[in-house]
Order: structure tokens, then C-alpha cells, then sequence
């Protein structure tokens, strides 16, 4: 089959693949199709965590008619056992004669091996067919398992002028009812969502999903001083963690944990929260992906931290002229220095425009 003919039943793959996105983390989305003589004699995508993979029920829906046939699935089939038996196994056994896979696995237990041991077993190999829009799918997964860390989305609701809440502190709402509908299917999409003590203070937000489907995501707190009221709506049920330090004392440590919420103690040498710390324990949780909802401190130091992975601004057609700047300190020296995207994508959402892209790291 020549190029434009992988692409396309790639291209069907890769949107059946989207059917598991909020549902199966940490697991990648995959999406799979079985194509022969030209007809598609069987589709499939991953569900969820600890059902099978996408090339099982591919397969399954095939039956007899996967012998000698291609199948074309967006991510290396795995090799080995985890909650469930190999793929490999089970395509070797169907008598597909072709795989067309988007991109290596980074898993260290497959890593090219899913793909190697096909081969071995007489089963031709294409690799790299949209490998680019593959590896966005499913940015999270493979960089959550590289380095057992989240990957992280700054999203900023800004005004024209760059300031996310008037000077009293104030920000709902700055964007319009569209937008915020898109930001609670991120939300739904994420596994957890932070912010600072700050942002609680000022807006009482409960970060749950409303305006679309899907779970609502871990909240995670940044909060040196547990200086955030124990009535806040973001701490209406267990599902939180809050970030702290011991400045914020015995005393208060004990009444929230005594309340049931999670409280971390990570402090760096500086008294603060250390922001990589509490990444790796997210990681630990098998977090992977952390949308960052505010404020502009902890957009800044994230940034500057090295931690973010992409921004997305929802930028409203109003000024304001002074307040809360979107982004504080992001450790930029110069104009030179400045954090560029890279993959930028500039779209409308009711008034508002929405810019996106990718954090481009400077070397040192």
C-alpha cells in the first residue's frame, strides 16, 4: 500500500484512539483498525485502564478475517503482561500479515520490542506513519513514561492588555460562557488541575467538571501557609491535595488532615513549595497530566522552573489597563530570552481567541 493509503486508515485510527481521552490514564490512548483488501473488517480503540487494548477488539471484530490482513494502530503494541496479556501475542496469533504502527511505545518494557518481536515472527513492520500527530495524542503518556513526571498545560484566561483579575483580585468572568465550556472539558480531560491560595481566596472556584462530560480531575492546592478557609468549595469532598510547608504550622496541618484532605509537605530551600518536588509525588500517583488553572505567581514559577509543557491563553477582547498580570517573574532576563511556542494554533471560541502552543526550552 503506498503512503496516502496508511495515512488515511491512520488518520481512523488515530480518531477512534480519541474516543479514550479522560477515560485511561495512565494508559496512552490507542486506536486500531484492521484493514483487508481494501475494506475495514475491523475497528478499535482502548477504553480504559485494565480493559484490553485497542488491537483486541480490532481483532476481535475482524474474526478470520484478520489472516493476511494489515492493522494499522496508532501507538507499538506492547510485548509484555501488565493487567493485560500481550498484543503481540494476539496479532501473532490472528494472522495478520502487516502492521503499520505510528510510533514506538517509550515504555521501557516495550520500547521497540513490541515491534521486534512481530517482525521475528514473520510479520511485516511500518513504523512512523503520522508519527507527529501521533505523538501529540498522547503528549502526556510518553512524557509521563520517560521520566515519571506530569506533563503540565498553563491555561491563562487573559484581557487584551495581559491581566487575568481586576486589582481587587477579581476574574470571573473574563472570558465568555463558549470558552469556559472548552476549559471544563480540559478540566475533564486532565487527571489533576492546580492552582494557587491565592486564586482560592479570591474566586472560591470548586475546579469540578460541569459544562461537559467526563470525571472531575485531582485538585491540587499550592498553598505555603494553609492559609485557605476550610469552607472553601474546592475542599467539598476528599478528592484534593494541598501543597504546603511547615510555616504553615502543627496546629493547621492537623485540622486539615483531621478534616480528611491530603496535605503534602514539600518546601524547598527557601521556605516555598517546591514545585518539582510536587510534580514527582503527582508522578508518583500516577498523575499525568496537570492543567496549571492560576494565578499569575504560579504560572511565573513554573516557568521558570522548567515544568511547563504548553500554554494555552483564552485571550477576551477587553481591557482592563491594570490588575493581575497573566504571568509573574517567568525568570526572563531579556527580549532575547524570551519563552517562544513552537506548534503555535490561534482558533475563535465565541469572542474570545485562544492561542496555543508548545514551550520551547532554552539550552543553558
Amino acid at each position: 500500500m503506498d503512503n496516502e493509503t496508511d495515512r488515511r486508515y491512520m488518520a481512523m485510527a488515530l480518531s477512534l484512539a480519541e474516543k479514550g481521552r479522560g477515560a485511561v490514564s495512565p494508559n496512552p490512548m490507542v486506536g486500531a483498525v484492521v484493514v483487508r483488501d481494501g475494506e475495514v473488517v475491523g475497528k478499535g480503540y482502548h477504553p480504559k485502564a485494565g480493559e484490553p487494548h485497542a488491537e483486541v477488539y480490532a481483532l476481535r471484530e475482524a474474526g478470520d478475517m484478520a489472516r493476511g490482513a494489515t492493522l494499522y494502530v496508532t501507538l507499538e503494541p506492547c510485548c509484555h503482561y501488565g493487567r493485560t496479556p500481550p498484543c503481540t501475542e494476539r496479532i501473532i496469533e490472528s494472522g495478520i500479515a502487516r502492521v503499520v504502527a505510528a510510533v514506538i511505545d517509550d515504555n521501557p518494557m516495550v520500547c521497540g520490542e513490541g515491534c521486534s518481536s512481530l517482525e521475528k515472527n514473520g510479520v511485516s513492520m511500518t513504523v512512523g506513519v503520522m508519527e507527529h500527530e501521533a505523538r501529540r495524542l498522547n503528549e502526556a503518556y510518553l512524557k509521563f513514561i520517560r521520566t515519571r513526571m506530569p506533563f503540565v498545560t498553563l491555561k491563562l484566561a487573559s484581557t487584551l492588555d495581559g491581566f487575568i483579575a481586576d486589582k481587587s483580585g477579581r476574574s470571573k468572568w473574563i472570558t465568555s460562557p463558549e470558552t469556559r465550556k472548552r476549559v471544563h472539558q480540559w478540566r475533564a480531560w486532565s487527571d489533576a488541575v492546580l492552582i494557587g491560595s491565592g486564586t482560592v481566596l479570591a474566586d472560591d472556584p470548586s475546579l469540578t467538571v460541569r459544562d461537559a462530560e467526563g470525571k472531575n480531575p485531582l485538585r491540587v492546592i499550592v498553598d505555603s501557609t494553609l492559609r485557605i478557609p476550610l469552607d472553601a468549595k474546592v475542599l467539598a469532598d476528599s478528592n484534593v491535595v494541598i501543597a504546603t510547608t511547615p510555616r504553615a504550622g502543627k496546629e493547621s496541618l492537623d485540622e486539615f488532615r483531621e478534616r480528611g484532605i491530603d496535605v503534602w509537605t514539600v518546601d524547598d530551600e527557601f521556605g516555598r513549595v517546591s514545585l518539582p518536588a510536587l510534580m514527582k509525588r503527582l508522578g508518583e500517583r500516577d498523575i499525568t497530566s496537570v492543567m496549571c488553572e492560576g494565578g499569575g505567581v504560579l504560572a511565573g514559577s513554573l516557568l521558570r522552573e522548567g515544568l511547563a509543557d504548553k500554554a494555552i491563553f483564552t485571550i477576551a477582547p477587553k481591557i482592563l489597563g491594570g490588575g493581575r498580570h497573566s504571568v509573574e517573574d517567568a525568570g526572563v532576563t531579556g527580549l532575547d530570552r524570551a519563552i517562544q511556542l513552537d506548534d503555535v494554533e490561534v482558533e475563535t471560541s465565541g469572542e474570545d481567541v485562544i492561542v496555543s502552543g508548545y514551550i520551547q526550552r532554552h539550552s543553558k
